[in-house]
C-alpha cells in the first residue's frame, strides 16, 4: 500500500493544484458548468490564481499525497462575512469564529481512498488553531457526491442558498455548516 499524507501547499504546487481542479471539474461538473467555463481552466490565469492563493495570508491549502502523487487539495481559512450572513445580510454572533472550507477536491481516479476525509480533518484542525468553532462550505445543489461527503462528516445544509451566474447558466449552491470536532481515525 502506498504512503498517504496531507501537507501544506508551497508555491511550486500551483500547477498541480490547477491540474487537479481542471480534471475534477471536467468530470464532476460536465453539463453543470458551461463548456466555456470549463475551457477557461486551461488558461495560465488559473495557475496564477492558485499561486496567489497559496500565499494568501490567513488561509491554508492542504494537499493530499499518495505515494509520489498529489491527488487532492483543500482550501480553508476564516470565513468572509458574506459567506456566513443569512439571506437578509444579517451576520451571526460567531462570525469572527467561523471558518470556511473554500474548496475540497480529490481527483476522481484517487477517490474512495480516504483522501477527502484526511483533507477535511487537516483543514478543520487548522481552523481550530485559528480559533474557529464551526465552519461553512458551499456545494452545488445537484452535486450528490459532495453533499453526501459533508453529511457523513456531520455537516448539513443550514437553509441558505446562493445562485452563481457562470455566464451561460445559473448555478444554485447550498451552504452547509458543521462543527470542527472531526477527528480522523486511521
Amino acid at each position: 500500500m502506498s504512503t498517504v499524507s496531507v501537507r501544506e501547499a508551497v508555491d511550486a504546487d500551483a500547477a498541480e493544484i490547477a491540474r487537479i481542479q481542471r480534471v475534477t471539474w471536467r468530470t464532476a461538473y460536465q453539463g453543470v458548468l458551461s463548456d466555456r467555463a470549463l475551457a477557461e481552466l486551461d488558461s495560465a490565469v488559473t495557475e496564477a490564481r492558485w499561486a496567489e492563493a497559496i500565499g494568501h495570508p490567513g488561509s491554508r491549502i492542504h494537499l493530499a499525497v499518495e505515494g509520489g502523487y498529489t491527488v487532492g487539495f483543500c482550501v480553508a481559512g476564516p470565513a468572509p462575512r458574506d459567506d456566513v450572513a443569512d439571506a437578509a445580510g444579517n451576520v451571526p454572533g460567531d462570525a469572527d469564529r467561523t471558518g470556511l472550507i473554500g474548496t475540497l477536491l480529490v481527483e476522481p481516479r484517487w477517490s474512495r481512498r480516504g483522501h477527502g476525509s484526511r483533507l477535511l480533518a487537516a483543514a478543520v484542525a487548522g481552523l481550530r488553531e485559528l480559533g474557529a468553532g464551526r465552519a461553512v462550505t458551499w456545494a452545488v445543489e445537484s452535486d450528490a457526491a459532495t453533499l453526501g461527503f459533508y453529511r457523513r462528516a456531520g455537516w448539513h445544509p443550514d437553509g441558505t442558498v446562493r445562485t452563481l451566474d457562470t455566464g451561460d447558466r445559473r448555478l444554485r449552491e447550498l451552504r452547509l455548516t458543521g462543527a470542527l470536532d472531526i477527528q480522523l481515525v486511521e
